[in-house]
């Protein structure tokens, strides 16, 4: 009986090894390594989902470590390609940006409206403004009490790139005491590690508020505030308010795919958007170098239909357009 059913075991492993080479025994299955930002693990986690349905050979695993962790795993030679909020600058790597995102102000208090402007946002997170009821705040908000407890990133994190870059941009005092990056030393306030992890402080913490993608924000079912943007008008982040920054901000990213979309002049436009995005080496080698440009080919082209309903904005077609021409760029060696 025992041998019968270890036959058994053995024939059902060898079916299931059949299936995924599709159907050739002797094709191997490819396992790919790709790690980096929280900011769009949501959506990167589909891409690969709905891929490997096509692709049951090749398999694809993304850490979300944050921005600053992938690109330290990356230049280690730890994983393959990586994903990144911040915008890199290095000559052995191809960078692309994949999909549009908001990074948002989710608080944790009993009003569904909260209008904050530039300077109140800086001055918050500068540990200037302590209480709700702060006459500033109060103007905009009647009726709020209590203390403000500040919620940001522990890790290095692209989203922190991005909402200090908006600070650095609409606050001097900002820009000369914290500037912006990965990492900055924050004035006031508590870490929570990734996007997740803000986002689970600020929900278990009455009066606070934190910065998050919006994607993660929607999920936790948290608030999120309405930012006065450069038209003086109080925005709220949606696929509408970001389609907007993407769009005034077209000239610049034609000329470099990389450029910041931040603060944008448009009047419907939300103020704190940015792309993010994929680095991959120059030079690419083997079954899967060749794996990696085939799934990047395909999300570039075929993923960004799947952005909208988990909270992001595709790419507009002139930066896919773009992305296509510098994929081409990458050299293959077999």
């Amino acid at each position: 009986m025992w041998l019968r059913n270890l036959i058994a075991s053995l024939y059902a492993t060898a079916l299931v090894l059949l299936l995924i080479s599709g159907g050739n025994p002797t094709k191997e299955v490819v396992s790919v390594r790709w790690a980096g930002a929280s900011f769009p693990y949501p959506l990167y986690m589909t891409w690969i989902k709905e891929y490997s349905k096509t692709n049951p050979g090749v398999i694809i695993d993304y850490q979300s470590v944050g921005s600053g962790a992938g690109i330290r795993l990356l230049n280690e030679g730890r994983i393959d390609f990586a994903a990144s909020d911040m915008p890199l600058y290095d000559e052995r790597y191809v960078v692309i940006p994949s999909v549009t995102g908001a990074v948002v102000l989710a608080y944790n208090l009993p009003c569904d409206e909260l209008k904050l402007t530039p300077d109140i946002v800086a001055d918050i997170f500068l540990g200037k403004i302590k209480r709700w009821d702060d006459p500033r705040i109060a103007e905009l908000n009647p009726g709020l009490r209590g203390d403000i407890t500040v919620v940001h990133r522990s890790d290095g994190s692209g989203t922190t790139y991005v909402f200090t870059s908006y600070l650095s941009i609409v606050s001097e005092e900002w820009n000369k005491t914290v500037g912006r990056g990965l990492v900055v030393g924050w004035p006031v306030g508590v870490g929570g590690k990734g996007n997740e992890g803000v986002a689970a402080t600020i929900m278990q913490t009455p009066g606070s508020i934190g910065y998050v993608e919006y994607t993660y924000a929607v999920q936790a079912g948290l608030k999120t505030a309405l930012i006065r943007n450069k038209a003086g008008n109080f925005v709220r982040a949606n696929e509408t308010t970001a389609k907007a920054a993407v769009s005034s901000f077209m000239k610049e990213l034609k000329a470099d795919p990389r450029a910041p979309i931040l603060n944008s002049g448009d009047e419907k436009a939300y103020p704190i958007c940015s792309n993010t995005y994929i680095v991959i080496p120059k030079q690419l080698r083997g079954d899967k170098g060749r794996a990696i440009l085939d799934f990047l080919r395909w999300a570039i082209k075929y993923g960004q239909a799947y952005a909208t309903t988990l909270g992001y904005v595709p790419l507009p077609d002139e930066l896919v357009e773009a992305d296509e021409k510098l994929l081409e760029g990458i050299e293959w060696i077999p």
